[in-house]
């Protein structure tokens, strides 16, 4: 391990976690920005021995994609969650799922569990490595297989391309 990389472990990280705190800091101030350096710096080297085998992104504009498209997803989620709760719970058909996955990864298989629970609607239960499946709750299920091939098609084909899996 580099000098460099002792001290950043993870740049990428370091600069997200930096800008995110620049964006919902109250107002831009130079005490701000000294604290948003400092928890850049010190949260991924605190963390850094927990992601010892710690995919590299082998494709950024695909990963920014998927970033758009989940953060969509929510926002189309959420108002479809809304609607449901506020009229006849017996409209609901909520469901286990389980979802086949092809990702060997635990870090990229993890990534896809929390986009999954972060979309309004659905919660991952589990990931059983041995069997490569993703159990999902949902909570509105007509067809069982179209949301497996939603899944699937909206977040792991794009995680196993910009992880490179």
């Amino acid at each position: 391990m580099t000098r460099f990389e002792r001290i950043l472990p993870q740049p990428a990280t370091t600069a997200a976690i930096a800008g995110l705190w620049m964006i919902l800091a109250p107002a831009p101030s130079l005490g701000h920005l000294l604290l948003a350096i400092v928890l850049g710096i010190a949260v991924p080297w605190a963390t850094h021995s927990f992601w010892p085998d710690r995919p590299r992104l082998v494709k950024p504009l695909a990963a920014l994609a998927l970033f758009v498209r989940v953060i969509g997803d929510i926002a189309v989620a959420n108002w479809e969650v809304a609607r449901l709760v506020v009229g006849p719970l017996e409209r609901l058909r909520p469901a286990f799922i389980a979802v086949p996955i092809e990702i060997d990864n635990p870090f990229v298989a993890t990534l896809l569990a929390s986009i999954v629970s972060l979309t309004p609607g659905t919660v991952s239960v589990d990931i059983d490595r041995a069997a490569r499946t993703l159990h999902v709750h949902a909570l509105d299920v007509a067809d069982a297989s179209e949301l497996i091939a939603t899944i699937k098609r909206r977040y792991e084909t794009p995680l196993k391309e910009v992880f490179g899996c």
